[in-house]
């Protein structure tokens, strides 16, 4: 699952991770885009303490049997961990879907942990970069979710991203403990303090949202690529 930051995206590792037939992983390329770009992020120094920076050796684990004998390997992965002088070939072995968020919202809440982001650190360039070389390497157009669309209705979208992808769908998706996974990143308490007090998807709730005006032409370089995949998204 290919998503930009603040994009339920652990709130859908939540989902899958409670089904009984899966296994998730959690940002596994994160060391390795801190060991390069040196990105001021909150724990750092954890992060590259915890995980490998290597991502070849990552990417064996990736592509390699599915961990704990699990029919499904769930992979959270932010796109713009994949940074462009890695090797894509190895999407080839991985069924790949995307998530996507509104920019707006996307923005609004990124800026509350990174005060002065920039366009590389949303992800949604390389959101589409990655959905184009998909597309074009299988002949097909990858499933798409967008985050609203699931918080509207977790039930029929799940259903429909299982449907896509030749996964059953279970009812254990829709609800999950509240509380810490062993399988988060040590970042965790830096940015999961929300998802760790749910229980399942909350509802969707609409709003006006006013950026500071230093955020805007950022928000409107990633609203062009926004639309682009929001165009293609599951419905």
């Amino acid at each position: 699952m290919w998503s930009g930051p603040r994009n339920i995206s652990t709130a859908m590792m939540r989902s899958w991770g409670n089904r009984n037939d899966t296994v998730v992983v959690d940002e596994p390329l994160y060391a390795h885009y801190l060991a390069v770009t040196r990105k001021p992020h909150p724990g750092i120094d954890e992060v590259l303490a915890a995980g490998e920076t290597d991502w070849r050796k990552v990417v064996a684990g990736l592509t390699g049997e599915v961990p704990g004998g699990k029919r499904v390997f769930y992979q959270k992965h932010m796109t713009h961990h994949l940074l462009p002088d890695m090797d894509r070939e190895w999407l080839d072995k991985l069924t790949n879907c995307f998530l996507i968020r509104h920019p707006r919202e996307v923005l609004a809440s990124y800026a509350k942990v990174i005060d002065a982001p920039d366009l590389e650190d949303l992800g949604f360039v390389q959101q589409i970069e990655i959905f184009e070389w998909v597309r074009k390497t299988t002949g097909n157009v990858p499933p798409v979710l967008d985050a609203a669309d699931i918080l509207r209705d977790p039930r029929r979208m799940i259903g429909l991203l299982c449907e896509s992808i030749g996964v059953e769908f279970q009812e254990a998706m829709l609800s999950w403990p509240p509380g810490p996974r062993q399988t988060d990143g040590v970042w965790a308490k830096y940015w999961y303090t929300e998802v760790e007090k749910s229980t399942g998807f909350r509802p969707y709730q609409g709003r006006q949202i006013e950026l500071p005006e230093r955020l805007e032409p950022l928000y409107a370089e990633c609203l062009e690529d926004y639309e682009i995949l929001y165009a293609q998204r599951l419905r």
